[in-house]
């Protein structure tokens, strides 16, 4: 087992993990599975400047952890989003706490001050598990998405990662502190 940058060749295993996210749950708020075409997309945007990793054991991708952007404008550029999705047979075995470490360690390393997660009210495990690693609660917007035939709450979560302090420069790509 371990934890590796994602590469695009993992997009198929990648795609097959989330695609059950989308089609069974209200976890993800699509409605429609991304193409192969447009996961790829979002892999190289995000690597661009965020850390994407994968859990692989036999050779196997099990899930995936990665940041993006939170915000748009500049004075924004300290924080990061955070996603994690794992195969079934991954779940509860420690590797969204590892693979979410990891990530945290890169983010704080690149000049990243708070990173937040955001939880449907479909996800009560998630919002658990977020809150047993550190991050608190920091909006609740109530009925704001509707999939399968239910408006679903989403919880903002938040960590600090690093000291906030004045920063001497803008955050850095992660491929830098690799």
């Amino acid at each position: 087992m371990s934890i590796r940058e994602a590469v695009p060749a993992d997009v198929p295993a990648m795609l097959a993990i989330y695609a059950e996210y989308v089609t069974q749950t209200a976890v993800s708020f699509e409605y429609e599975v991304p193409s192969e075409a447009e996961f790829t997309r979002r892999l190289a945007e995000h690597t661009a400047v965020y850390p994407w990793l994968v859990w692989e054991e036999d050779n196997r991708v099990l899930g995936y952890c990665y940041a993006g952007r939170a915000f748009e404008r500049a004075a924004y550029a300290w924080n990061a989003e955070i996603s994690c999705y794992l195969a079934h047979e991954a779940q509860h075995r420690g590797i969204g706490r590892q693979l979410y470490a990891r990530v945290e360690e890169l983010l704080c390393r690149q000049g990243c001050r708070k990173v937040f997660a955001v939880v449907t009210s479909a996800n009560e495990p998630s919002l658990a598990f977020h809150r047993s690693i550190g991050y608190r609660d920091a909006a609740c917007f109530r009925q704001v998405g509707f999939k399968f035939g239910r408006w679903y709450d989403v919880t903002w979560l938040e960590k600090s990662l690093c000291p906030l302090g004045e920063p001497s420069e803008f955050p850095i790509s992660w491929k830098e502190v690799l």
